[in-house]
């Protein structure tokens, strides 16, 4: 039997943005967002991501370029993401130096800002530094738990 969209959507969703981040924004889901979240699931996860024309590692980078050029908060989950699928952090400075020339450096100049607090909130967690709250995104204007904003 077939996967299902939203089954398949879940497995690339996990294997993408993380088990624990997914299992988070799932708990949060309620029946005002339900079939909202259900619909991200099935098209962004299920039927973009998981097509075979552009492998995870570029989809990332352009990801990540288009949230930079138009500001999104979601940037700071898909740089976190960025490190399942295979981006490393020279990509990311050459993929908002692009953002710069295409789409102005007041979003660059975010987007920089915003990548030096995720990379350095996942360096401190890697070397058993960080707490929840304490840590260098706790200052962070941007905001993963915004209702809707679960991806």
């Amino acid at each position: 039997m077939a996967e299902s969209l939203y089954d398949k959507g879940m497995r690339v969703r996990k294997e993408v943005l993380g088990e624990k981040h997914v299992e988070q924004a799932t708990a949060r889901v309620t029946d005002f967002d339900a079939d909202f979240q259900r619909f991200i699931t099935e098209t962004a996860w299920g039927s973009l991501w998981a097509r075979p024309d552009l492998d995870r590692r570029t989809r990332s980078l352009v990801t990540i370029a288009i949230l930079a050029a138009l500001g999104r908060e979601e940037l700071a989950l898909h740089l976190r993401a960025s490190q399942n699928t295979g981006v490393d952090q020279h990509e990311i400075a050459e993929v908002l130096k692009h953002v710069a020339v295409y789409a102005g450096v007041p979003a660059a100049n975010s987007a920089f800002a915003t990548a030096k607090k995720e990379f350095a909130q996942l360096e401190a967690k890697s070397q058993g530094t960080y707490s929840e709250g304490t840590g260098p995104a706790a200052t962070s204007a941007v905001r993963t738990d915004a209702p809707g904003k679960e991806e």
